[in-house]
């Protein structure tokens, strides 16, 4: 089932990188007492995930932090390493936590997988957004297939 408003985002891990090397944070750790802005996309270094879909946070992260916004952080079904990389490669900086869910358990876990054996990418992660607050979800925002709108920075930003 597909986690929606007004649900409890579901327990889990996602994996991070940290100072000492790859490390996780639990889903309790990132929501719990804070407003996150959770980004999937379906693969780090993806055109429209690498161009707009994450530039989109970082260029839109002060206005997000003025809107209350404690963390925003992106995911997708990519090991630590590739969305360390990635978060280098687009100069997140500190601005965005980059998260691994190196296996998709956790799209899965929100009912939100993709199958993009298609395209040669195996089981994924949709793209879309959900505003937590303190554990739920406030805001869920899922593109349709091949859709870039309703995720984006600028959408998040009306919806807050």
């Amino acid at each position: 089932m597909t986690i929606a408003t007004g649900e409890k985002m579901p327990s889990g891990a996602l994996g991070i990188m940290t100072d000492a090397g790859p490390g996780a944070i639990s889903t309790d750790d990132l929501f719990s007492g804070k407003k996150v802005v959770l980004v999937s996309v379906p693969g780090a270094f993806t055109p429209t995930c690498s161009m707009n879909h994450l530039p989109g946070y970082v260029d839109q992260i002060d206005a997000l932090k003025a809107k209350s916004v404690d963390t925003v952080a992106c995911m997708a079904v990519n090991d630590v390493f590739v969305m360390d990389a990635w978060g280098k490669d687009r100069g997140v900086g500190d601005n965005v936590m980059m998260l691994a869910d190196g296996n998709g358990e956790y799209a899965q876990a929100l009912g939100l997988e993709l199958d993009a054996s298609g395209f040669g990418m195996g089981t994924r992660g949709q793209r879309f957004a959900i505003v937590v607050d303190d554990g739920v979800a406030t805001h869920v925002a899922i593109e349709a297939p091949g859709q870039f709108e309703v995720s984006k920075a600028e959408a998040v930003l009306e919806a807050l």
